[in-house]
């Protein structure tokens, strides 16, 4: 490595070192302390958590971003790992700038993962839960109105963008919880010891976790749909809420940052409920890493670049589509193909793609 990659390299990683402590310390405050705290701290605690979240977290996707082209564009092909990075930008600045301007809501993140990640909208659709009450003296009827509206608008944007561009959008390009991490700090993972490929065992590990965590998501979004709906369900709101919250802090954020540390960005995409859900979807609309836009040459570069350790190049070598429900549609092993036979499509796609082939041959034709 390069002298000046090493200090960008350094650089990259005290930044991540700094989020992850401020992202402890915000949580702790503002799950914590701010309730107990009086109006005044308690709405000092509020202020610096929405600054933090909308304005330190863009200035960081912007800096690291940058700092991460510096690093790899010397050693190989980045138009997928840039396409990411743009897009994650871009994300960033109509979620937490321009979103909050407009709407006046610095909390319009929320409503950026679509379920079964979170029952947040949901919520906003009974008005005694904590989250309606807390909010409505803030945002008003109107802007919760709003919110609702940017959460459906955005979740078929997501499912729409699989179709266009056979890779999980959400996962690859607009999360704006554990998918920019992933790909704006991905040279510095992990960030204590050195990158190790994932064992077997702990793939069995998250494959055991990606089904419980995907099927907990689900209880709680059928448990709020049947609650809205007024059937008489066992539990409290009250209670589910805080169980969501609780199960939010401590099996997503604090275990994705301990990822972050020892292993690699993609830790927790392994078992994001959201993710396995765009991974079905996306099986059921046929999207796959197509290998047969040229001869592979059997280098392994495409399974040394894949975050998610999946096996690209046993069926690139027999030109058999790769499908696999951990891909997230980072792109990096079509980066690292060196005879570029890879490519991202869908059956829509697909179908699309042989459409032109045919009218081109029909021309050809006459």
């Amino acid at each position: 490595m390069k002298k000046g990659n090493s200090i960008e390299l350094r650089l990259l990683k005290l930044i991540l070192w700094t989020y992850i402590l401020i992202c402890f310390i915000i949580a702790g405050l503002n799950y914590g302390y701010a309730k107990k705290a009086t109006p005044e701290v308690a709405e000092f605690i509020y202020s610096f958590w929405h600054f933090y979240e909308n304005w330190i977290k863009t200035i960081i996707i912007i800096i690291c971003s940058f700092l991460t082209i510096r690093i790899i564009r010397t050693t190989q092909d980045i138009t997928m790992r840039k396409r990411n990075l743009i897009g994650f930008t871009i994300a960033a600045f109509l979620v937490h700038i321009i979103g909050p301007i407009l709407l006046h809501n610095k909390e319009i993140y929320f409503f950026t993962m679509p379920l079964p990640w979170t029952t947040t909208p949901l919520q906003l659709l009974y008005t005694d839960t904590a989250f309606y009450q807390s909010r409505v003296p803030i945002w008003g009827v109107a802007g919760i109105t709003a919110a609702l509206i940017v959460y459906i608008c955005y979740s078929v944007i997501i499912l729409i963008g699989t179709l266009l561009f056979g890779r999980r959008l959400q996962c690859s390009t607009l999360c704006l919880f554990n998918g920019f991490v992933s790909e704006v700090f991905a040279p510095a993972f992990p960030l204590v010891g050195k990158k190790k490929e994932t064992k077997p065992y702990l793939l069995k590990l998250f494959a055991i976790l990606r089904w419980v965590f995907f099927i907990g998501a689900l209880i709680f979004t059928i448990w709020w749909f049947l609650f809205l709906l007024g059937v008489q369900i066992p539990g409290d709101y009250q209670f589910i809420s805080r169980l969501e919250t609780f199960r939010y802090l401590c099996a997503e954020l604090l275990v994705a940052m301990f990822f972050w540390v020892v292993l690699l960005g993609r830790g927790y995409c392994h078992y994001c409920p959201l993710g396995t859900l765009l991974a079905l979807y996306g099986k059921a609309v046929g999207q796959q890493i197509s290998t047969d836009e040229s001869k592979c040459i059997q280098c392994g570069k495409c399974n040394q670049a894949c975050p998610m350790t999946i096996d690209i190049k046993s069926p690139a070598a027999v030109a058999k589509a790769v499908k696999d429900i951990r891909c997230v549609g980072c792109g990096h092993c079509i980066d690292a193909c060196p005879t570029k036979t890879l490519r991202y499509t869908t059956g829509v796609l697909s179908w699309i793609r042989r459409k032109k082939l045919n009218s081109k041959g029909m021309v050809k034709g006459k």
